[in-house]
């Protein structure tokens, strides 16, 4: 079985790192000429996999934009889901969930086991229960084949207090660091030399590393999804300057910038921030 790690190293050298985030806002389903409704989230998301498919090699749908309408909005997001994985889309579920025990590995089967109806190839978790509660999770990805991505450093204001304080470790690392150092042990003992790993790390792209004191250097390779270009302020043509060292990993994720385009622009926004990638190489 391929790791998630390598399927996405692969999708990313075909189609670039852009990664297009399907977040059906109340104002973005207006301009679209689309109801807030079950029906109008799916129709929104739809288009989009038709934008994205062929030109990215990952789309990011936003759960709670469409959690927010009960089990009506969760078969539209079935249906998403399925349409982007048939188009040949790797998908991210972004819905950070973060638990302990048997909790943690349900919703790691609701989202990552092949067949389940909200399978998807990664998933956003949240690590601050104590990253050893994703242990479950951590071992369900490796067992099929998926991904995740640990929220490490964010950039929404209230990230710092807690985010890079210090722990009581002799290393007297910042929780960041010290997060990003324990996925770091799970992935070397199952990713093969110079792979991807499957377990990679949420890192916005306004977040001072030195503030947040992350690593020199993340080995193995693990995969960066980095929210925050595009509306947030970070520049697709700053990634190797914002992610030195780092930047040929990086997802860049931009979903608002692209979005606001229109369903009839969507599809050029996407080219033209491809090509802005590409003008720009992280690599």
């Amino acid at each position: 079985m391929t790791s998630f790690g390598e399927r996405l190293h692969s999708a990313v050298t075909r189609y670039g790192q852009l990664c297009v985030g399907i977040d059906p806002h109340e104002h973005l389903l207006a301009d679209w000429n689309l109801d807030a409704t079950p029906a109008g989230v799916r129709e929104f998301g739809l288009r989009v996999v038709d934008a994205a498919a062929g030109r990215v090699a990952v789309v990011k749908p936003q759960v709670s934009f469409f959690e927010r309408f009960g089990s009506a909005g969760f078969a539209a997001l079935e249906d998403v889901l399925a349409a982007a994985r048939a188009a040949g889309l790797l998908v991210i579920a972004d819905a950070k969930r973060g638990d302990i025990g048997t909790t943690m590995d349900a919703y790691a089967a609701a989202w990552l086991l092949p067949g389940s109806p909200l399978e998807a190839d990664a998933l956003t978790v949240n690590p601050y229960l104590g990253v050893g509660a994703l242990d479950g999770a951590m071992a369900l990805s490796h067992e099929h084949g998926k991904g995740l991505f640990v929220l490490a450093a964010t950039s929404n204001p209230d990230a710092p207090s807690l985010q890079t304080a210090r722990t009581a470790d002799p290393e007297s690392r910042t929780v960041s660091s010290a997060v990003i150092g324990q996925i770091s042990v799970f992935n070397s003992t199952h990713t093969q030399d110079k792979e991807w790993a499957s377990i990679g790390v949420v890192i916005g792209a306004t977040v001072d590393w030195n503030a947040f004191d992350l690593p020199e250097k993340i080995e193995p390779i693990a995969p960066i999804l980095a929210p925050g270009f595009g509306h947030q302020g970070a520049e697709l043509t700053d990634l190797e300057a914002l992610f030195g060292v780092h930047s040929p990993a990086v997802l860049v994720s931009e979903s608002r910038g692209i979005l606001q385009a229109g369903p009839a622009g969507v599809a050029m926004a996407i080219d033209k921030r491809r090509a802005l990638l590409q003008e720009f190489p992280s690599a």
